[in-house]
């Protein structure tokens, strides 16, 4: 199997090793920005085609579900390529998505230009933790792992925001045209420095019950669904919450984002510092930590710097989640399907996120507002028991295996 080992972690990143993973950690940014960035210009781009919000929102409903339904099937056609080509592809059709996002003259071309973007990303999210594994050396796995997840983190403090001023200073349309600007330069990085790798065996569909019968990787897959339905069933909800029940003003609101940003960094650095000697224990406390942090939104929703530490907790959490869900599905899975599994772990992730904003929805609509952190606990509650009671003596016992 390909597992990432521990420790001592060299101080010292090679170039040949720092660079692509700088690329690749720059591509995790823009396509994290690109994902976030309509939900800020909404309004515009509703006015722009002469729609509501709520129907021009459906283009973010849309993205989300395209990603879950694309990403193993094209992870599997894309498994025949070798690593670096397959990278810079999936570069070059996100860049295109940009361009065309820009140049939408109707909001169906606009959904349509999306999708574009929308098949990069399942695709980028299947390979980039694998690809960063293979790229650095076996010590500094966690680290490179880290790296990668720190764009996304990194995206979600500044790419959103960004794109919004850049959007209300020059046009929605040129927030995508700076998207696609910035991803080109990635692109060129990874044409220049990202190494020839192995391509492997092709992946096929009869491969696929050697992963459905790795109990320790089935097992993260119900935790994950269950992770992210629970985190999305609140955060969808964030900013109406902030305003409807904490009473919090908008500059207040993007601090409170702001600090759940930074908190995603300060998760990233756990993970690299801690995971490896601690990989259940770690695994669990991320899990125990969002649902603590669900749970105390409403409660300290008017108690000060109250929604300011739940943000802290809560975006530790998630990331930290994130990343040691994608180690351990690597480590439980061999180098030829480590792709594949995590284009499913991707594509998991993204049904939970539609299935959270779903029920988030029902939450406002029934009860109202205030409960969305607590129906979200319950939950990921239900995945954090799985976890500290059976998922980790799976993953023991496929470690023993690998």
């Amino acid at each position: 199997m390909n597992s990432p080992t521990p420790s001592p972690r060299p101080a010292h990143i090679p170039a040949r090793e720092l660079l692509p993973l700088l690329a690749l950690t720059l591509s995790a940014f823009l396509l994290n920005t690109s994902e976030f960035v309509p939900i800020g210009l909404l309004t515009d781009i509703a006015g722009a085609f002469g729609l509501t919000e709520s129907g021009a929102g459906l283009m973010v409903s849309v993205y989300a579900w395209a990603v879950a339904l694309l990403s193993l099937p094209l992870m599997l056609a894309a498994s025949r390529m070798p690593p670096k080509e397959l990278i810079v592809a999936v570069l070059a059709l996100f860049c295109a998505g940009q361009v065309a996002s820009a140049a939408a003259p109707s909001f169906e071309l606009l959904v349509a230009a999306r999708l574009l973007v929308a098949a990069s990303h399942a695709v980028f999210w299947s390979v980039a933790t694998p690809f960063a594994v293979r790229v650095a050396a076996p010590a500094r796995s966690s680290l490179a792992m880290s790296l990668i997840v720190t764009g996304t983190s990194v995206a979600m403090i500044f790419g959103l925001p960004l794109g919004r001023a850049l959007g209300l200073a020059l046009g929605w349309r040129m927030t995508f045209v700076c998207v696609a600007a910035a991803a080109l330069v990635a692109l060129l990085a990874l044409v220049a420095c990202f190494p020839r790798l192995d391509a492997g065996e092709p992946f096929t569909l009869t491969r696929l019950p050697e992963l459905w019968s790795n109990r320790a990787l089935v097992g993260l897959y119900l935790v994950t669904i269950l992770f992210a339905t629970g985190y999305y069933t609140a955060y969808s909800y964030i900013e109406p919450f902030f305003q409807q029940v904490a009473g919090l003003p908008d500059a207040l609101i993007t601090s409170a984002l702001t600090v759940f940003g930074v908190a995603g960094l300060a998760g990233s650095w756990l993970f690299a510092r801690l995971f490896d000697g601690h990989r259940h224990a770690f695994l669990s406390a991320t899990l125990i930590g969002l649902v603590a942090a669900l749970l105390l939104l409403a409660p300290s929703a008017g108690l000060g710097a109250g929604p300011f530490v739940t943000c802290a907790v809560w975006g530790a959490s998630a990331t930290a989640y994130n990343v040691a869900a994608q180690a351990e599905v690597i480590r439980t899975t061999g180098q030829g399907s480590s792709a594949v599994a995590m284009s499913i772990f991707s594509g998991l992730f993204n049904v939970g996120i539609g299935a959270g904003s779903l029920v988030g929805g029902l939450v406002c609509d029934g009860p109202g507002i205030a409960l969305v952190g607590l129906v979200g606990a319950c939950v990921s509650g239900t995945g954090a028991l799985f976890c500290v009671g059976r998922l980790g003596s799976l993953l023991a016992r496929a470690g023993r295996t690998s």
